[in-house]
């Protein structure tokens, strides 16, 4: 075994890692850049190398300073983690070359699974399904339009050397095929270096289901059972997990074995991860091999009992594989839900900022959270806005389900939007615990997921108003003591000769519901659009004990900085409660200017100045956290000026261009 290793990547990935190699005696260095000083995987780690600016291009992803961290802190082995430069070939190649273990395949193998259109030549050699595609090598636009119309539309557009949806379009007609290959490629170019695009048929609601392999030096190939990875939004993964629902053992063992198959046609070592497309009547399709571990790991680790990591150790220093296939087992089921800094409500928008609080779910046997972040860490511009993921098991996956939804609630972020309401919403959707899953499941379900249907919120606001005033009351009691005889510090609403009516505005789905809530003894009577509900509770520390007409349920209620969520068994409500509009006028549509919606970079003017533009019209194209970002007109007007060029960084908030509306 190792003595040392070095971990060239950061967060999650990298505390990760460590965990295992300490488990195994292995001293760990970590690399950082300057907005990673403080990191917890810098904290972590035994050693901890600076290797640049904040930008990824100028740190973590230069290989020469890596390298040289590793000679500097006598490392023999290099982990790439996943993501940055973990299925780069001549990353993997400038480790041997300088005597350095690459813990992972040959710089020869990345090469041939890196390059997607190569790929494919090969897994059709190897008689392994196909989705029908253009996958040669001239990226004439010309020419990848005409196989775009060979093809039949829609079609996906995808970077060849991409992953994790970067670089990735869908494009439905031809009229809109030009503007979405320059943004793939663009896209692409900034998060690979590379812009080579393949073009693909789009199968109409299809699941994604990808494979775990392991190969040894001795040319023995296992599979570890599969993921389910479908539920995406802007094609990257939301939850997985293992093992894939209604997938019968025959569908199951061919799967595994085709992808056994793509390993030992590259002579693969170590653990990679075969993607398959598998549309409604059981056909699967090669999608492509991602030459590294999977940040979604530890749903297999769970139901086979094994430490993938460690796995990757003793393969990389010459051990066999621990286990044969037939030795494999699987037990129970487990589901990954990433956590991220992100707006849900609009379009998924990641979210800069510091983490003020933070306390995961206790961890057990049946709950465990990977995360690389702690409370007073910073949410950057520059990488990705994971905060960690929630991993749970349990034996049934309805089990494991419910885990997952009540380790949600346990979740605590202050200082950040986070999609842990929208993931609560997710796992208690029926179609969700019914396992009809595809990579359309958020758009197909929108009114689950966002919980913006009529009936929802007419069931839900006023015993999230309920809530609110129970809050309220034991904030008042717990003040009381400072002046126990001043009449302002109640929230009994108390009336001389009038019944105690307590009314509240709540802001969801962005609207305001005014609710009011008439006290009668133990009971509360609810009035919301004129409906009549009659409400009773106790709100004892975040549980609350409603019974609504009679339906008696137990809730989690959670006061954030942005807020307020009530998670009922069948899903969250989250709102704001707002103060009484006292003559404030909204602003005219066409009097706003736009504003930068986040940190970022200013990437492409989409139009000029003096151009009338309709509401709904790309004005300029942003990129941060690795995604590009689109700012639309809100009105029909006249572009004044634009304050920012093509490559200037802008903070959130800030003014982007003057846009005069045509009426004003």
């Amino acid at each position: 075994m190792f003595n040392k290793i070095l971990i060239a990547n950061r967060g999650e990935i990298t505390c990760r890692v460590i965990r295992t190699a300490r488990a195994l005696g292995v001293a760990t260095v970590a690399i950082y850049s300057d907005a990673d000083r403080d990191a917890l995987h810098v904290r972590q780690a035994d050693e901890a190398i600076y290797v640049g600016a904040a930008p990824a291009s100028e740190s973590y992803l230069r290989t020469d300073r890596i390298i040289s961290a590793a000679q500097a802190t006598g490392a023999e082995a290099i982990h790439p983690g996943y993501g940055f430069l973990a299925e780069n070939a001549d990353f993997a190649r400038a480790c041997t070359d300088n005597g350095f273990v690459f813990i992972g395949p040959s710089a020869e193998a990345i090469e041939m699974m890196g390059s997607k259109s190569t790929a494919k030549r090969i897994m059709k050699q190897a008689s392994i399904p196909l989705v029908p595609g253009y996958h040669d090598k001239s990226q004439d636009a010309a020419r990848l339009r005409t196989a775009a119309r060979t093809i039949g539309y829609p079609v996906l557009l995808k970077a060849t050397a991409g992953g994790g949806g970067k670089g990735m379009r869908i494009v439905h007609d031809e009229t809109t095929f030009d503007d979405a290959l320059d943004s793939a490629k663009r896209e692409a170019l900034a998060s690979f270096g590379d812009d080579r695009m393949l073009v693909e048929k789009y199968l109409d609601r299809p699941r994604h289901v990808e494979v775990q392999v392991f190969c040894d030096n001795q040319g023995k190939a296992i599979y570890l059972a599969e993921r389910d990875c479908s539920v995406q939004r802007r094609h990257q993964k939301l939850i997985e997990e293992a093992p894939a629902p209604h997938l019968d053992s025959k569908l199951r063992h061919a799967m595994g074995q085709a992808a056994v198959r793509a390993a030992q046609a590259i002579a693969y070592r170590g653990a990679g991860t075969v993607e398959f497309l598998l549309d409604q009547s059981g056909q699967f399709y090669f999608m492509e091999m991602n030459t590294r571990l999977q940040v979604e790991h530890p749903v297999t680790e769970l139901i086979t009992g094994q430490d993938l990591v460690e796995w990757q150790l003793r393969v990389a220093c010459g051990e066999p594989l621990p286990v044969s296939q037939e030795n494999i087992r699987l037990h129970g089921h487990a589901f990954e839900a990433r956590i991220y800094a992100e707006d849900p409500a609009n379009d998924f928008l990641p979210q800069a900022g510091t983490l003020t609080f933070l306390q995961a779910p206790e961890e057990s046997r049946y709950v465990r959270v990977d995360t690389g972040v702690s409370a007073g860490d910073e949410i950057t511009m520059h990488y990705d806005p994971l905060i960690a993921k929630l991993i749970v098991w349990d034996e049934s996956r309805e089990r494991a389900l419910n885990r997952l939804a009540l380790s949600l609630t346990a979740y605590r972020v202050g200082g950040s939007i986070t999609n842990i309401d929208f993931l609560y919403n997710l796992a208690t959707a029926t179609p969700f615990i019914e396992g009809h899953l595809s990579t359309h499941f958020v758009e197909d379900h929108r009114d689950l997921v966002f919980r913006n249907r009529e009936q929802d919120l007419t069931r839900e606001l006023p015993a999230a108003a309920l809530a609110l005033l129970l809050h309220e009351q034991r904030k008042d009691k717990q003040v009381q003591a400072a002046d126990p005889f001043s009449p302002w510090i109640h929230v009994n609403a108390w009336r001389l000769n009038e019944p105690h009516i307590h009314r509240r505005t709540l802001r969801c789905q962005q609207q305001d519901h005014v609710i009011e809530l008439e006290q009668q003894g133990e009971k509360y009577r609810a009035v919301y659009k004129g409906r009549q509900t009659w409400l009773a509770g106790s709100l004892q520390g975040d549980t609350l004990q409603l019974e609504s007409e009679g339906h008696r349920q137990r809730c989690t209620f959670i006061a954030t900085q942005d807020g307020y969520t009530l998670y009922f068994p069948q899903g969250a409500c989250h709102f704001q409660a707002t103060l009484a509009n006292l003559g404030e006028t909204a602003p005219r549509e066409g009097d706003a200017a736009l504003r930068a919606p986040m940190n970022g970079t200013v990437i492409r003017l989409l139009v000029t100045v003096g151009e009338v533009v309709e509401p709904g019209t790309p004005l300029l194209i942003m990129e941060a956290m690795k995604m590009e970002h689109t700012v639309k007109a809100r009105c029909t007007g006249t572009v004044e000026v634009f304050h920012f060029q093509p490559g200037d960084r802008v903070d959130g908030g800030a003014l982007l261009l003057d846009l005069r509306s045509v009426n004003s």
